[in-house]
């Protein structure tokens, strides 16, 4: 159904016309040809759509005769599509680390764009594949890990219970046999996913997973007003505080991420701009959930 009546409309339809609210927002303009070749209709069909659109929003495009296409009208409103800017930008560094395919996309022309990014491998969809299956199975396999931190044995078994995705990777969240505790895992270095067993643990004693905490930040009072006012804008605080809510255990990756784990004034405030008010509550928090999480798996397993 569209938002102006309650008509039903067949889907096939309704993505053509949200193809044409689409290309109206963020390139001003498409033709008939576009409709039709990404679609794969008649041009006869992409008129008929054309048409359907333009008397559910006739103030939103004008036909220009010169150009041969259809233009964005001053008065045009969103009709059929949420105008996300993330979404959008998010599509445009998708295609630049070469995760999705321009065609994939309704995108006519992109603008320039550098991502600047070390870019990684991709994921073998096979793996993925096989740590989906375990999560929704609630089961447990082995993997080929290569890690940098741990054991150089590359054999791990893990019970693998989320994804999550912190500055710029992807993470399995996992109850692991080896160490009988539960770990991430970066999605990026599992080399290998076997079969799937039934999990010896379960996932609901991840109690740093399980529990959340607030962080509040605020712009380091080392910077100068106007960069404090920077801040806060950008971050759209509140009196001067920004309250993140989020998973003790997934508050490592922010605090690394912007320096939150190093003592106050340790480095210039241009490499600390935001500080974490509250840095002792969430890092005793989280270990007191793990030791918690341990204690519970060790009663488990007796």
């Amino acid at each position: 159904m569209t938002k102006e009546t309650s008509e039903p409309v067949r889907w096939g339809v309704q993505r053509r016309l949200e193809f044409i609210d689409f290309r109206l927002f963020w390139d001003g303009r498409f033709n008939r040809r576009d409709l039709a070749e990404t679609f794969g209709i008649s041009a006869q069909q992409a008129s008929s759509d054309i048409a359907q659109y333009t008397a559910l929003a006739p103030e939103n495009l004008v036909y220009d005769q010169t150009l041969k296409a259809y233009l964005r009208a001053p008065a045009y409103e969103p009709k059929l599509m949420h105008a996300s800017a993330e979404r959008y930008l998010l599509q445009l560094v998708a295609i630049e680390n070469r995760w999705m395919r321009h065609e994939d996309t309704w995108f006519d022309h992109t603008p320039p764009i550098e991502n600047v990014s070390l870019l990684r491998k991709r994921t073998d969809a096979r793996i993925l594949l096989h740590i989906l299956d375990a999560i929704n199975q609630r089961g447990q396999l082995e993997i080929q890990y290569r890690s940098i931190t741990g054991a150089p044995e590359p054999r791990r078994i893990i019970a693998p219970h989320a994804l999550f995705h912190a500055v710029g990777r992807w993470y399995v969240r996992a109850w692991s046999a080896e160490h009988s505790d539960f770990r991430d895992y970066n999605l990026f270095r599992i080399d290998r996913a076997g079969e799937i067993s039934e999990a010896e643990i379960d996932s609901a004693l991840d109690f740093e997973w399980i529990h959340e905490i607030d962080l509040i930040l605020a712009p380091n009072p080392a910077l100068s007003e106007s960069q404090q006012a920077a801040l806060r804008g950008e971050y759209g605080m509140t009196d001067g505080r920004l309250v993140v809510t989020m998973r003790l255990s997934q508050t490592f990756y922010l605090m690394t991420e912007h320096n939150f784990d190093v003592e106050p004034d340790a480095l210039p405030p241009g490499k600390q701009q935001l500080v974490l008010l509250n840095r002792d509550e969430v890092v005793n928090s989280r270990k007191t959930a793990r030791k918690l999480s341990i204690d519970a798996i060790e009663r488990a397993a007796r």
